[in-house]
């Protein structure tokens, strides 16, 4: 049996603009504190493009820091973390004071390094799925939010965690055909 999408709401209209247009655009509607970096989330689905999306955003303004929630949310219940970015990522940055956290798992399992973020950075942008969840928002200066074709979301998904049905099923409820 093949798992039905969920139900969406209709993301229209819409046109296409470069992100560099986009980002202008968001930024001058920030008002931003002297003394830290402008802080955005890059939310969506798994699989919709959000690290390419951080990634072509930290290309557009140099020194950016991009903090994904993977790491923060390591070896953490499925959306039991927010605590940890604002805690130990957002807070610190909200206040223009450096970050170099090391969540409490990565001790625990001696994963090495941190999660380091100069205060000084022009933009820090957070992605991952869940990033802008209404406890977080308020810390962030704007959301960008990666609206993906299902199926195509799911391909994605699949060729990055393994490329097989198989190796999915368990990991990805959405993933899986059964």
């Amino acid at each position: 049996m093949i798992a039905t999408p969920p139900v969406e709401p209709v993301a229209a209209p819409w046109r296409r603009r470069p992100l560099d247009d986009v980002l202008a655009d968001a930024r001058a509607t920030f008002d931003i504190p002297r003394g830290r970096p402008t802080i955005l989330a890059v939310d969506g689905r798994q699989g919709s493009g959000k690290t390419t999306i951080a990634n072509q955003l930290a290309a557009l303004v140099p020194g950016t820091v991009i903090v994904h929630s993977d790491d923060v949310a390591w070896w953490e219940a499925f959306f039991d973390w927010a605590h940890l970015m604002a805690n130990g990522i957002l807070e610190p940055l909200q206040h223009g004071v450096d970050v170099d956290y090391r969540p409490h798992a990565w001790e625990a399992r001696d994963r090495e390094g941190s999660i380091m973020v100069p205060a000084k950075a022009p933009l820090v942008v957070i992605e991952g799925v869940g990033v802008s969840r209404r406890s977080l928002v308020p810390m962030f200066d704007g959301a960008f939010w990666v609206q993906s074709d299902h199926s195509e979301a799911r391909r994605r998904g699949l060729e990055r965690d393994g490329g097989s049905q198989a190796k999915a099923k368990g990991c990805h409820q959405w993933y899986s055909d059964s």
